[in-house]
């Protein structure tokens, strides 16, 4: 014998209310989500990021000044790191590898050397800036990874920072060679860059470029934010 169906969901309309009230919370919790994620990432984004500075010519850095943005505001922060523009020291190519150098917000970074080993790096109080060198294809703008960077910063001759720069992945800078430097207050600097070989498998095109060491100079002018 067949079963007799419950008469109250012959009722039109039970099924259909019960479908309702679920989409319609789900509805909410995505619309939620959603805001909450977007308002985040425009948080990060925001807090993260400077001004854009002055930019320079190859070989040199014409900055005179940097500005915070937010006139009388004191400028943005990042993780109560107080925000410096980003400024532009120089850029050259080499072999149609661009490479260009800048200086940005100090904020903490990860170095990752792999599963278990993670070291912290939190920019001491001494820290100016975070030295960033970008190598990409001059052509086409890609970013060129596997290299090495060292970069040395000096003043009257004498040095003041000799360091490797990190290879370094960003969400708001993008791929990058970085790390923080510590400079004695205003004034101009020499910026020198030993870019070593990209050590990796290369597709035809690359195969007669940057087989070798190549060191590139700079002059810089570096003022602190207010």
């Amino acid at each position: 014998m067949m079963k007799r169906i419950d008469p109250r969901w012959r009722r039109p309309g039970a099924v259909g209310l019960v479908l309702v009230a679920v989409v319609a919370l789900l509805l909410a919790a995505c619309g939620s989500s959603g805001s909450t994620t977007a308002a985040s990432s425009t948080k990060a984004a925001m807090s993260t990021t400077g001004m854009a500075g002055t930019s320079s010519g190859q070989g040199s850095a014409g900055a005179s000044g940097m500005s915070m943005g937010g006139s009388g505001s004191g400028g943005m922060s990042a993780g109560g790191i107080k925000a410096v523009p980003t400024q532009k020291l120089a850029s050259t190519t080499w072999q149609g590898m661009k490479i260009s150098a800048e200086a940005m917000t100090a904020v903490p970074f990860v170095i990752y050397k792999g599963p278990g080993d993670m070291q912290m790096v939190k920019p001491p109080k001494t820290t100016a800036f975070h030295l960033m060198v970008m190598l990409s294809d001059q052509q086409t703008g890609v970013p060129i990874p596997y290299a090495t960077v060292w970069a040395t910063i000096s003043k009257g001759g004498k040095v003041i920072y000799d360091e490797r720069q990190w290879p370094m992945i960003s969400r708001y800078m993008g791929p990058h060679y970085g790390n923080d430097v510590a400079v004695p207050g205003a004034g101009t600097y020499q910026l020198s860059l030993l870019i070593s070989p990209p050590v990796s498998a290369r597709h035809v095109e690359y195969q007669d470029v940057w087989m070798k060491p190549h060191r590139v100079s700079f002059t810089f002018h570096w003022k602190p934010a207010a």
